[in-house]
């Protein structure tokens, strides 16, 4: 199936009725919406498709000393590319530690200026999982609705969905979602609201429609 241009809100808000009109077809829904972009991924004359930028970070103390390969963040890495037309602009492994998690939160918004920003590990209720924290401290405005969704999506597989403590927010123009640190996980989390990060990106950076109220 091939991209096609969407050149104006009441096409994009067509091809999404359609998608939400396909019950019980997550992986179909899943699939299609990666090739449904908005007006925003094309340029002026309607020509060139602009991928997301995306940094992608992994909090591990392991994982930063080498001991543990980073297969969440080859998940995340193939999600990124074929399902939301992304790209990663900046990837790096830091230790469960607030400051340095906080660092390359800021570095990827406010340098790489990452439309999205993806973080994995360090989400549980161990003394080490920081994540959350260093996220709150870096964003200007809560995300909910999307570590909501992520956190039941967990809570279907089994309770321990319970016992994560993901945030999401903006940074500017940046979104930032915490994910779980298993590949499992991050497919579960990415699932649930990937149909919603483009919608959710065009409209941080004020080109889509607002919501009504």
């Amino acid at each position: 199936m091939k991209l096609f241009k969407l050149n104006n809100r009441a096409q994009v808000q067509c091809c999404h009725a359609i998608l939400n009109g396909i019950n019980g077809q997550t992986g179909r829904r899943f699939r299609l919406m990666s090739r449904c972009v908005s007006v925003s991924g094309y340029n002026k004359g309607g020509n060139k498709l602009m991928r997301w930028k995306v940094g992608l970070l992994t909090a591990s103390d392991q994982g930063s000393r080498g001991e543990r390969e980073d297969t969440s963040a080859q998940v995340i890495h193939e999600l990124v590319e074929e399902e939301l037309q992304g790209d990663i602009v900046e990837y790096r492994i830091v230790p469960d530690e607030t400051d340095e998690i906080m660092a390359a939160l800021i570095e990827m918004t406010d340098y790489y200026k990452a439309d999205l920003i993806l973080t994995t590990g360090g989400i549980g209720m161990g003394p080490r999982d920081v994540t959350p924290e260093a996220t709150l401290e870096v964003i200007d405005r809560l995300a909910p609705g999307f570590a909501e969704a992520m956190r039941a999506a967990m809570m279907q597989r089994d309770g321990l969905g319970m016992m994560t403590r993901g945030v999401s927010g903006i940074r500017g123009q940046t979104l930032l979602l915490n994910l779980p640190g298993d590949p499992k996980g991050v497919h579960e989390c990415l699932a649930a609201v990937m149909d919603q990060l483009p919608i959710a990106l065009t409209m941080i950076r004020g080109k889509g429609g607002g919501l009504p109220g």
